[in-house]
């Protein structure tokens, strides 16, 4: 089997011995190192966390095989508090929907099944050095491209079907910038430090989605609390903020987004 072919199943079902026997064939296949081998619980059972080191960038290893993506709305239903807060933000003018269920139909990405490859993930994400369209060439001179949307938000979900990473809750007394205390801050299941402020905002190889964050929009503009948590939300695809940093008024602004390379293995 190669690696590139190992699926979440079973990487779930190796022994730690066996997960770090992998992990150092994944850093000779880069020329790198591994500095982290350890067992998380995630959705309740055991799930192995691996960093490898590759010219002073840590990456995370990510397998993929069959795995569900997307957020699943007919099984959802918001609390009394995130639908108050909604509504408010609705007095103000803001949302796409009459409610919050309206809402995310249209900036979530739809429940699908698909087969990834097993990758290795920054775990920080990077700024841009260059419009979007010249990203590709200037990660390939290092040996690396953008994620896809679907490697994006595996790589963020870990398999979880809530709306967050975290789960389907958020603190709605505070938004997601400046705060150090609340659960965006927590590393994904696979070590990443992703989906973690709401002025973050990453860009995949798919033009029409923007991941992570919304670039401090809904905060600048007052949305309300819900509405500034909902960019961190693991299939968000921001369309409205996509369209913008990929048309002409988003070119002076490459430098306020950034992506999160990929090594292929």
């Amino acid at each position: 089997m190669s690696l590139a072919d190992l699926s979440l199943d079973q990487w779930r079902s190796f022994e730690l011995l066996t997960a770090g026997r992998i992990a150092q064939e994944a850093a000779e296949q880069v020329q790198g190192r591994v500095t982290v081998v350890e067992t998380v619980e995630h959705l309740g059972a055991p799930l192995h966390r691996v960093r490898i080191e590759r010219n002073a960038q840590e990456f995370a290893l990510i397998p993929g095989g069959a795995v569900t993506l997307g957020f699943d709305l007919d099984a959802w239903q918001p609390t009394p508090e995130q639908a108050a807060d909604y509504a408010e933000s609705l007095d103000q003018g803001y949302g796409y929907g009459p409610d919050l269920r309206a809402h995310l139909a249209q900036v979530l990405s739809p429940r699908r099944n698909v087969t990834l490859a097993t990758v290795l993930m920054a775990v920080e994400n990077e700024s841009l050095t260059e419009p979007p369209a010249d990203m590709p060439a200037v990660l390939a001179a290092r040996g690396l491209r953008m994620p896809s949307p679907d490697e994006w938000e595996h790589a963020c979900g870990a398999g979880a079907g809530t709306l967050f990473r975290w789960g389907n809750d958020c603190p709605l007394d505070r938004i997601p910038y400046g705060d150090l205390t609340g659960p965006q801050n927590q590393l994904s299941s696979f070590g990443l430090r992703i989906a973690y402020d709401t002025y973050s905002a990453e860009l995949t190889s798919d033009v029409t989605a923007v991941h992570g964050g919304d670039g401090g929009e809904s905060v600048c503009g007052g949305y309300g609390h819900m509405l500034a948590w909902l960019p961190l939300a693991t299939a968000n695809r921001n369309p409205s903020m996509a369209e913008f940093v990929n048309g002409p008024d988003g070119e002076d602004l490459s430098e306020d987004f950034s992506t999160r390379p990929v090594l292929t293995l």
